[in-house]
């Protein structure tokens, strides 16, 4: 069954009435998830865009599949979907608790600690996934990323348009920051520990004479730190997260230098 067949078979069925060709079409599409064959996101020339009919068949996986139990040793779970098996043979490093979901997508050279990566996630090589930091569904991990200990890497699922959370190549994601509903961290930025960024978030450049605000977006080699910014409500004026850009990161060809430079240069906490 070639892509484009499988494709037409997904976005026609009936997932109340499945029939045994939709059932092949669902299961065949997270095998090539899993594989690395095809992504739940992709960058084009024109900028990112979605797999509208990859998401819903992750959607219809979850209603045609049963729960089933899943045994590590004396461990016992009861689940759906079960962990991705090979590490070796895929030349993936994955400390014990740590966990790729199947239908997921890691690159040769990851290293999961005791983290967890998701269905619909791809992961760039040489990424570390940091001891408790999860890679949510559909999210796009890209090459020499560092997602520090208790990163939380947001799912965005549903609806089936909807980006997914993007992090682009070269990116440092620092300890117990936040990062969901689509927000997109262009490459070699730099966040800091504890910061959060929802898709209402302002990130807010304060390194300039007049600041500039962002949503959805953190630009290329940004160093950004947790802030907060006044807002009035009817029982008075009260403070409220944001994210303050306040520096760039050297574009250099080692990039563990300019990494290294900008978390001394701005003190970043990560």
């Amino acid at each position: 069954m070639n892509i484009e067949k499988i494709k037409d078979q997904i976005e026609n069925l009936d997932i109340n009435k499945p029939s045994k060709q939709d059932v092949e079409a669902i299961e065949e599409t997270i095998k090539l998830l899993d594989t690395g064959v095809i992504r739940v996101a992709e960058q084009r020339e024109d900028g990112w865009a979605v797999n509208e009919w990859v998401k819903q068949a992750i959607l219809h996986y979850f209603v045609v599949k049963k729960l089933r139990k899943i045994e590590s040793g004396e461990l016992e779970y009861l689940d759906k979907i079960g962990p991705k098996k090979n590490y070796e043979e895929l030349n993936l490093r994955v400390v014990p608790p740590g966990v790729v979901r199947y239908g997921a997508f890691c690159e040769p050279g990851v290293v999961i600690m005791p983290g967890f990566v998701n269905i619909g996630a791809y992961v760039g090589s040489r990424t570390m996934v940091d001891t408790w930091a999860t890679v949510g569904s559909c999210a796009q991990i890209g090459k020499d990323v560092h997602l520090s200990g208790g990163v939380g890497i947001g799912g965005v699922l549903e609806p089936p348009s909807a980006m997914p959370v993007i992090v682009e190549d070269g990116a440092f994601i620092g300890s117990r920051s936040i990062i969901v509903e689509g927000v997109r961290i262009e490459k070699g930025a730099v966040i800091g520990a504890n910061v959060t960024i929802t898709g209402s978030t302002p990130i807010i450049d304060v390194t300039g004479e007049n600041e500039k605000e962002y949503k959805g977006l953190v630009p290329s080699n940004s160093v950004v730190i947790p802030g907060t910014r006044p807002k009035s409500f009817p029982s008075g004026e009260f403070q409220t997260p944001c994210a303050l850009i306040i520096g760039k990161r050297k574009e250099s060809t080692n990039q563990k230098t300019s990494l290294n430079d900008a978390l001394r240069t701005f003190g970043v906490d990560v």
